[in-house]
């Protein structure tokens, strides 16, 4: 096992938790990582690529690696598998930036798995209790895997503060998301709205 990642108190870890496309070297996830000072990437998994225990385990083992304190920072699958984590651990975290959440209860486009692949990996149904942190859900106005209305049904459930981003599709480099320099500042918010709820 590697030797886990010192942080101190004042220094958060920031851990990347990618959707099912994993590293994409344009991604917003993959530039923010290329910026920070310490950050962890949940790596790709070689097998099971669509089991969602698979998914987390492999998150978990990123976490488990690290001392002190972590900021989630998960898009479009990555959302899903955070949130399915938070289920079972009893890992504090300090928040998550949780952006563009997949809608996958309903029929994904083609090209992407179908509903019965998710089911059978155990990604349905969408976990809808509380989370154990504070949250900011960004959604889109027009992306095509989740309307604006199912999204903010979840950040509703998570407990999350729901923000909109306007029309970026997916927030992923097909929608020219590339660079996504909100997500920093998102990041930052979280960090003073646990320093304001613990001082």
């Amino acid at each position: 096992m590697a030797n886990p990642v010192p942080t101190d108190p004042s220094s958060p870890t920031v851990v990347i938790v990618p959707g099912l496309r994993d590293h994409v070297d344009e991604h917003w996830q993959t530039l923010l990582a290329n910026k920070l000072d310490r950050v962890r990437i949940v790596p790709p998994l070689e097998n099971n690529k669509l089991s969602v225990s698979a998914r987390t385990a492999a998150l978990d083992a990123v976490i488990q690696d690290i001392d002190g304190p972590i900021v989630l920072v998960a898009h479009s699958a990555g959302v899903m598998i955070a949130v399915h984590w938070a289920q079972q651990t009893t890992r504090p975290i300090l928040g998550a930036l949780l952006a563009t959440p997949p809608d996958l209860e309903q029929q994904p486009p083609e090209g992407y798995p179908t509903l019965e692949d998710l089911d059978s990996n155990g990604w349905l149904p969408i976990p809808r209790r509380k989370l154990p942190f504070p949250s900011i859900v960004a959604a889109s106005t027009n992306d095509p895997l989740a309307s604006r209305r199912r999204v903010a049904g979840m950040a509703e459930s998570w407990g999350g503060r729901l923000i909109d981003l306007g029309e970026v599709g997916h927030l992923n480099p097909a929608s020219g998301y590339g660079n996504w320099p909100h997500a920093e500042e998102l990041i930052e918010e979280l960090l003073e709205v646990r320093k304001v709820a613990t001082s």
